[in-house]
């Protein structure tokens, strides 16, 4: 990679909780600067839909919308542009979906944010989900190929099709910077600290481990662009101080902006 440094962002917060006046308050204790990218999944979207959003946006946040679309491509690409309109920044389709479902749903996010006169979100292709292991990919979904295989053809289709990057385990990042370029994402869901439980998720790995290092004598070296964290920030008893831990653990502090 020629000494290139990958990018890194805030760790991402999922808010994955039942209601908006619980949102509020995570959104409202964690006005911490830098400020952490807060997630938005299916139960709080699809239970408060935009609103939740404009809460978000209003306290400043940059925000990864993860609905995981998966559709024909019509409907996605419909679907697309009225997520465009909202003015995120990060948002999720399923490359199960197949590179027509990918452009139309590039093409949509793309068209939507123009409509609105805003940046349009960074499109992430959905690799394979992190509760999922070989185990159940080869005798439920009946695939042939291996974890990291799966993983590692969506990416390449991710990546030809035009999309910013992929979702995927971090245990997966250094076989999928060898199928993409430097400016491809790797966003990593699952990150746990030391002390935390796993939860439902299978394929975890701490904030630390999931970092990238950067030393003037490395050429290149695998790491997460972003990672994930939901209840051991959103359900400690202080969430900005789990918040903050996570935070100097994935940045290692000079990192910081």
């Amino acid at each position: 990679m020629g000494g290139k440094i990958l990018k890194r962002f805030v760790p991402m917060v999922a808010i994955d909780v039942a209601t908006k006046q619980e949102a509020i308050d995570l959104f409202d204790k964690l006005m911490v600067k830098p400020q952490p990218i807060v997630k938005i999944g299916m139960e709080l979207y699809y239970g408060l839909g935009q609103v939740i959003v404009k809460e978000a946006k209003k306290r400043g946040f940059k925000v990864f919308l993860d609905l995981k679309l998966y559709d024909i491509s019509n409907t996605v690409h419909r679907a697309m542009a009225a997520i465009g309109r909202l003015g995120i920044d990060f948002t999720t389709i399923h490359a199960a979906g197949g590179s027509e479902m990918l452009i139309a749903g590039l093409a949509g996010l793309e068209e939507g944010a123009k409509e609105a006169g805003v940046e349009p979100a960074k499109l992430l292709a959905i690799t394979q989900l992190t509760s999922i292991d070989e185990k159940i990919l080869h005798e439920q979904q009946h695939v042939d190929l291996s974890l990291i295989e799966s993983v590692q053809s969506y990416a390449r289709l991710a990546e030809k099709v035009g999309l910013a990057g992929v979702v995927c385990s971090a245990h997966e990042i250094k076989a999928i910077r060898e199928v993409t370029g430097d400016d491809f994402l790797c966003v990593t869901p699952g990150i746990r600290p030391t002390h935390a439980i796993k939860d439902d998720q299978k394929r975890v790995v701490t904030p630390a481990q999931a970092r990238i290092v950067v030393t003037p004598a490395q050429a290149r070296i695998d790491g997460s662009n972003a990672i994930v964290v939901g209840r051991p920030i959103t359900q400690s008893f202080d969430p900005v101080a789990a918040y903050q831990e996570v935070q100097k653990a994935f940045l290692n502090e000079e990192e910081e902006k």
